[in-house]
């Protein structure tokens, strides 16, 4: 397999389904259709050339409670959006729409409440990550900002995993280290990646073990997005204040890269 298209279907499996979750639990009106559903939801591709054929992320639901169980199939889904090839899954989720990138949706008929719910949280975070300019509420910057930060998180996290060369040769080095992302005043929308040896693992919310050894920190919301949606110039936003690195500039510029290479794989 071409190592752009592992790389790109990798990210989505791991790191930008997964904000399914956290968009059906933040946001009131859809976490309400899901309080008392009992469900299997699942997004796949069809890959004869791996080892059992498919390839999937599949969320259960239990009155309102999400568990999402990354990069794995289910056998027992309810509702499902099953794509014909994995090359169809990622055109599809980078907005290539076709009628040959359409997914199979299955569990319509049996499931159709909670079809359509699923697909409005679908469409919610499409029309969160695709947006191009920033949210006027502050709400929806919160929910903008956080999505970003676990994408990121777990999306360098995924590549390192993956076998992607540069993020690999920068945790294999490395001795045990936190790198983090925060917004002065919002510690709600903090994620961190720790890496050590080769291993990484992305996590959500403030590292409280210790001090991380790096922080990318913005002096606001509006500040974050700016750069987060490609608005703002890092070197300038430096300069002004609005990007604080909190740790030597160098670490500041590798994350930056890696940032951006999460970034291309998943638009």
């Amino acid at each position: 397999m071409d190592q752009d298209l592992l790389f790109s279907y990798k990210i989505f499996l791991n790191a930008a389904l997964p904000l399914v979750k956290v968009i059906a639990s933040d946001v009131p009106a859809l976490a309400k259709k899901f309080e008392k559903a009992h469900c299997v939801f699942q997004v796949s591709a069809l890959a004869p050339e791996l080892p059992g054929g498919k390839v999937a992320t599949h969320f259960t639901v239990n009155n309102g409670t999400w568990t999402v169980c990354a990069d794995k199939v289910a056998s027992n889904a309810m509702v499902e959006l099953q794509f014909k090839s994995i090359e169809a899954f990622v055109a599809f989720f980078k907005g290539k729409m076709s009628p040959a990138t359409l997914p199979k949706m299955k569990g319509v008929a049996k499931h159709c409440g909670m079809f359509l719910a699923f697909m409005q949280v679908l469409l919610k975070m499409s029309a969160l990550l695709g947006a191009t300019t920033p949210p006027e509420d502050e709400t929806t910057k919160v929910l903008l900002v956080k999505a970003f930060f676990y994408l990121l998180s777990s999306g360098i996290s995924c590549l390192n995993k993956s076998g992607h060369e540069a993020i690999q040769g920068w945790t294999g080095t490395s001795p045990d280290r936190v790198y983090s992302w925060a917004v002065n005043g919002h510690p709600e929308v903090s994620a961190y990646i720790r890496i050590k040896a080769g291993k990484s693992r992305a996590g959500r919310g403030e590292y409280k073990r210790a001090m991380p050894f790096f922080t990318l920190r913005f002096d606001s919301l509006d500040s974050a997005l700016g750069i987060l949606m490609d608005i703002d110039d890092m070197l300038e936003a430096t300069k002004a204040g609005r990007l604080i690195m909190d740790g030597a500039p160098e670490f500041g510029a590798q994350l930056g890269e890696y940032m951006l290479t999460v970034a291309a794989y998943a638009k």
